[in-house]
């Protein structure tokens, strides 16, 4: 009973801290949102405004890149948090692994070669973009390590290939594995190799070869692989270099291109004044310079009781409202009531950095016109005014 006790004891430890941890890792996601909602906002701006031929387009488009991969990472820390679910979509390994190329090549050792050879008109996966780039960084850095500082190639191949039976036996997480047309990404190195007793061993919680380390690299990349219905080969041999293959089920349709529609969104116009509420400076004012851009005049207010009033003044011009759901004095869900009983009809958008499913449950049968997560891009804000007007 004293033992069972202890354990007991043990657990609501665990359960405590994890809750505590993820209380932070839910609160830093949101507030970090709404700054990378300037970055990208700005950036987004900048980019709309240039020329095709500005020299400068590149610098830009880095910087929205990297910004983007930071909301990625505040998705992962919402999902940790219980604020948020990871997003899949589909998705092209060659441009998953092309994006961070250049993070790739400052990764690894110096006297490591990176090799390319990417496979023409891959079909798509569904997949988590921030987790693949997960996957493909940890592969990686992982082959750098095996050079242990000696010159060395590391390779990285992606391809299709029709998958038996036969060959689905023969991988990690190899259950329930369906027959057919699986994607690949090899990653091969010209490193030291591992032996039959390493290799079995590789892909276990807190198991490294390394003097430091928690060695959680390669179980983590597993359960990426396991949520993602994929799979994983390992060929290792002393002296000859390791090779990891990962499998992902190809889907049945072409990765989808938004080009058109970001082009019809850009050239979409619309009319009359949006309320903007919002706590955040840089949310506010981004949003704002999207709105002017589409055609529309903007009241700004800086929480639910400044936007009220400004709603009650100019109530007859307002013709949807852009509503922020963490506010001070006055939150989102308040301020939404407050202004569905001055005017039933209106048209409220919500946008929080928090993730859609977890907010809108919350007005679910009260009239919310839409979502929309921060950070969000022009033509996301365009095509999401397009659906309620």
């Amino acid at each position: 009973m004293e033992e069972e006790r202890r354990n007991l004891e043990a657990q609501m430890m665990q359960a405590q801290k994890l809750e505590s941890l993820g209380i932070l890792a839910g609160g830093i996601a949101h507030d970090f949102n709404n700054l990378l909602m300037g970055v990208l906002g700005h950036a987004d701006l900048a980019l709309l405004e240039l020329p095709p031929t500005a020299a400068v387009r590149s610098n830009i488009s880095e910087i929205e890149k990297a910004a983007r991969q930071a909301a990625e990472l505040c998705k992962q820390m919402l999902a940790y948090s219980g604020k948020g679910r990871f997003v899949t979509e589909l998705l092209d390994l060659k441009s998953v692994v092309e994006e961070i190329s250049h993070l790739l090549k400052v990764s690894i050792s110096r006297q490591a070669v990176l090799k390319f050879s990417f496979a023409p008109y891959l079909p798509a996966f569904q997949g988590d973009p921030s987790q693949i780039r997960q996957v493909v960084m940890n592969l990686i850095i992982n082959a750098s390590e095996a050079l242990d500082g000696r010159s060395g190639v590391i390779s990285i191949v992606t391809g299709a290939m029709t998958c038996d039976r036969e060959y689905l036996t023969d991988v990690y997480l190899s259950s329930n594995l369906e027959e057919g047309v699986y994607i690949f990404l090899e990653v091969s190195d010209s490193g030291s190799g591992m032996d039959a007793e390493t290799r079995a061993r590789i892909f276990d919680p807190f198991f490294t070869t390394k003097f430091t380390g928690r060695g959680l690299g390669l179980a983590a990349v597993l359960g990426i692989i396991r949520g993602h219905k994929g799979a994983i080969k390992v060929y290792s041999e002393v002296g000859k270099g390791t090779t990891f293959k990962v499998l992902f089920p190809a889907a049945d349709v072409i990765p989808k291109k938004d080009v058109i529609e970001d082009q019809e969104a850009e050239q979409w116009r619309g009319e009359g004044t949006i309320l903007v509420i919002d706590d955040e400076t840089s949310a506010r004012t981004v949003t704002k310079l999207f709105l002017e851009r589409a055609g529309f005049s903007v009241l700004m207010a800086q929480d639910g009781e400044d936007g009220l009033n400004l709603f009650r003044t100019h109530a007859a011009d307002i013709v949807a409202v852009i509503l922020d759901l963490t506010m001070p004095r006055m939150g989102g869900e308040e301020t939404f009531r407050e202004l569905k009983r001055i005017r039933p009809n209106i048209k409220v958008i919500l946008s929080s950095g928090y993730n859609e499913l977890d907010v809108t449950q919350r007005f679910v049968g009260k009239g919310l016109a839409g979502f929309i997560q921060k950070p969000y891009k022009f033509t996301t804000l365009v095509e999401k005014l397009r659906e309620i007007f």
